[in-house]
């Protein structure tokens, strides 16, 4: 579901913020937020790799580095 700019994370269902998977794999990160918020889909993603600047409620970027761990909390966007 696509929101314009005055969408906030508060306008979403579910968990929003996963802070406790800094640190985890990604791939163990994505079927975390999966599980716990069925409502999105957790994409995988190297840091500074370009992703679209729109919001999307069902849309969870999980960034990772090289190694595949996540490097920052995870939410909704």
């Amino acid at each position: 579901m696509f929101f314009d700019a005055h969408t906030r994370m508060s306008d979403c269902q579910g968990k929003s913020s996963w802070p406790e998977l800094v640190g985890a794999r990604g791939e163990a990160a994505e079927t975390t937020i999966e599980q716990e918020n069925p409502l999105v889909d957790a994409i995988v993603i190297l840091d500074g790799t370009p992703v679209p600047r729109n919001f999307l409620c069902d849309r969870v970027w999980v960034w990772v580095d090289s190694s595949g761990i996540v490097l920052r909390p995870p939410t909704i966007g």
